[in-house]
């Protein structure tokens, strides 16, 4: 294999580019054939999921993540972070519980090693007690290496390493970084790992039907984070000196994470990071891929490490792109095959904007609420996907940075324009109950995950709310700001491992 600074090197070249433009094209045309052809629709509904979780010491404080401990999950972006992934399964009531007993499975086993290593995994969407060496210094560090500058705190992979060097390039050689109470800037981008999310897939067995889903789950995006928002802080030492304390609680963006994923890599026009584009056919999904701004291109032979025989070989340029297709809803094609539903020619929806939740529960949760509303509001032809484009953009934007406190944007099963989240909500889980009933999801099950969320609407309460209350529970108790983050930390670690879900806290 080839060394890792010589492919970044390779990939920002000048000689690259039209070679991979060239295989992009022919790749494309490939993929339009087979969707049209449908080839990739399967016998049914899967789901899978994918968790990014980060690790701390016995004090709280963030901690690079020992070797050892990769034995039970995989690398992610920073030294500090790790990352879990359950094979998909059936969308059926033993497909669900499935991938509920292979998270939990995993989380322990990662958590174990981590213990035994002498630090502790965290279910947390953003690490606020910083390094012993401080955040800045942390995120900012870099090295040389054979003239390429990387990040040092970045995991050393060559991907990752020509991502940065390619946004920092053209933001100028400092990527800056701006919310509420922080105005600061990084010479890399690996502030991104501030933060910590899950990604639900769902398969959809008809490339006919997939736009359809596609334009619904757009306009899911604003309700669907509203409940989940969990990252309303950074680390105490990020804020800028003279930041009221008071003040940073009434104005701090619910989910700090949509910012930090942003402001880090979108240095292109147009930005990359945004909510996605409607499709009117299924091969727009190639199209807007195609047309996307390209980021640090890879050629496939630099990495060949097999026979090149799989489904997913035959388009391998335009499946690294899709890497930094970083849309908030994105569609993947191709993918691992689920047993008596498809082989490794699938398509699904991957579903971006959820920060990590407190507990496994949660987080199943939200695979079945995402899931389940798209396919009910789907399959009883709901007339959401009518709602404007425009208007369910600046409901997610209003979801981030004010969460159920948010401008919802919704169309009624009566065709009626709502901004009443207490309408829009009882449509969000009516819906997605109705979804998992017609796919034959177990009324308990349905219980045992969407009764959690429900709550957190019943009572007002979701993570980033309590966190913000916790924090002013601390500075009313004459806490500085950095005290009181690290008490509220201490107290969010502690209780979601004492408890099998947020709704317990509340």
């Amino acid at each position: 294999m080839t060394d890792r600074v010589e492919l970044v090197t390779r990939s920002l070249s000048a000689e690259t580019r039209p070679e991979f433009d060239a295989r992009i094209e022919e790749q494309a045309a490939f993929l339009r054939d087979e969707l049209t052809r449908g080839t990739l629709d399967t016998e049914g509904f899967a789901v899978g999921l994918e968790l990014e979780v980060y690790a701390v010491d016995d004090g709280g404080s963030l901690v690079r993540i020992p070797q050892d401990v990769f034995a039970t999950c995989n690398k992610e972006l920073g030294l500090h972070n790790a990352e879990l992934n359950t094979d998909p399964d059936p969308f059926t009531t033993d497909g669900i519980e499935a991938q509920a007993d292979a998270l939990r499975t995993q989380w322990a086993r990662a958590r174990d090693a981590a213990r035994g290593a002498g630090c502790e995994l965290v279910l947390d969407a953003m690490w606020t007690v910083p390094p012993a060496e401080g955040s800045h210094r942390y995120l900012a560090d870099t090295e040389e290496r054979d003239g390429v500058t990387v990040p040092t705190n970045m995991r050393p992979v060559s991907r990752y390493w020509g991502i940065d060097r390619d946004c920092v390039q053209r933001a100028g050689g400092e990527v800056a970084f701006d919310v509420p109470g922080a105005t600061t800037s990084f010479p890399t981008i690996l502030f991104e790992s501030l933060a910590t999310s899950i990604q639900p897939h769902v398969q959809i067995p008809s490339a006919e039907a997939f736009p359809r889903y596609y334009n619904t789950a757009i306009r899911t995006l604003g309700p669907v984070l509203a409940l989940a928002t969990n990252s309303p802080f950074l680390p105490g030492d990020l804020y800028d000196e003279d930041v009221d304390p008071e003040r940073l609680l009434a104005d701090t963006h619910h989910e700090l994470r949509i910012d930090a994923f942003e402001q880090s890599v979108n240095q292109t026009d147009p930005p990359k990071v945004r909510v996605p584009d409607d499709i009117e056919t299924v091969t727009d999904i190639v199209d807007h891929l195609v047309a996307d701004p390209v980021i640090s291109p890879f050629l496939s032979e630099w990495l060949d490490e097999g026979d090149n025989e799989e489904f997913a070989d035959r388009f391998w340029e335009l499946d690294h792109k899709r890497g930094t297709y970083w849309r908030w809803l994105r569609p993947v094609i191709g993918g691992d095959p689920v047993d008596g539903v498809s082989d490794e020619r699938s398509l699904r929806i991957e579903y971006r904007p959820i920060p990590t939740q407190p507990s496994i529960r949660d987080i199943v949760g939200f695979q079945c609420l995402v899931g389940g509303l798209i396919h009910g509001l789907v399959v009883d032809d709901h007339p959401l996907a009518d709602l404007d484009w425009e208007a369910a953009e600046a409901c997610f934007y209003s979801a981030v940075e004010c969460g159920l406190d948010a401008d919802f944007a919704w169309v009624t099963a009566e065709g009626d324009r709502t901004d009443d989240p207490d309408r829009v909500f009882a449509e969000v889980f009516e819906y997605a109950r109705r979804g998992l009933a017609d796919l034959g999801v177990a009324e308990s099950t349905v219980d045992t995950y969407l009764g959690p969320l429900e709550t957190r609407w019943e009572t007002g309460t979701t993570p980033s709310r309590w966190k913000i209350e916790r924090v002013r529970e601390g500075l009313d108790d004459g806490a500085s700001l950095s005290e009181a983050l690290a008490r509220m930390q201490r107290d969010y670690v502690r209780l979601s491992t004492e408890h099998d879900t947020f709704a317990e806290w509340v």
